[in-house]
């Protein structure tokens, strides 16, 4: 992450988490046309046991849905396992510039997501982690260019789950009893 945007972005990240120290990992890009993406991953963050993770490179990508700007992702989870960051760093590579990443977005992630899961899907949503304002139309742009970036939240979910939310809409599911940190749980539909 040695450019001016993602120094910018970085530092974004740094303030929020009171952290400038993550754990970084980068998945390669498949796209001579794109960087890497790079995934910033915080043990112990929002709290001890909690795992939060970001990328940057997702945003490299153009996508028709986005106006007013770009995505990026996050994930938290109740797992200190890197499979985790890693996956949302896979998925934010492979389906940069292909999937919108709007609210209510399920993406089946073909297999369990980690070792200490048996989710194997994800639903896209506002984050519980960053509040809104510090996640929606994120200025990382030179002076007087604006570059617009929302971090959009990665949720992991059973089949059963993700087939539900892309059967009746995300609602009905969101409004369910379940912990949205807790990679072990069973279905909640």
């Amino acid at each position: 992450m040695a450019d001016g945007r993602a120094h910018r972005y970085s530092a974004h990240l740094d303030l929020l988490t009171g952290e400038d120290d993550p754990v970084v990992f980068r998945v390669d890009s498949t796209r001579p046309d794109l960087l890497p993406v790079t995934v910033l991953w915080y043990p112990d963050l929002p709290e001890d046991g909690l795992a939060t993770a970001f990328t940057y490179g997702v945003s490299l990508a153009d996508h028709p849905e986005w106006v007013g700007g770009s995505a990026e992702l996050s994930l938290c989870v109740r797992s200190l396992d890197t499979a985790w960051p890693r996956a949302l760093g896979l998925l934010g590579e492979q389906l940069r510039g292909v999937c919108p990443f709007g609210y209510g977005n399920t993406i089946d992630f073909g297999r369990r997501i980690a070792p200490d899961t048996e989710m194997t899907a994800f639903f896209v949503f506002a984050s519980t982690v960053v509040e809104r304002d510090d996640a929606v139309g994120v200025d990382i742009g030179e002076p007087g260019r604006e570059d617009l970036v929302t971090i959009q939240a990665l949720y992991p979910v059973h089949d059963i789950e993700r087939r539900f939310i892309d059967e009746r809409g995300l609602d009905p599911f969101w409004q369910g009893e379940w912990d949205t940190y807790d990679v072990s749980r069973p279905p909640a539909v």
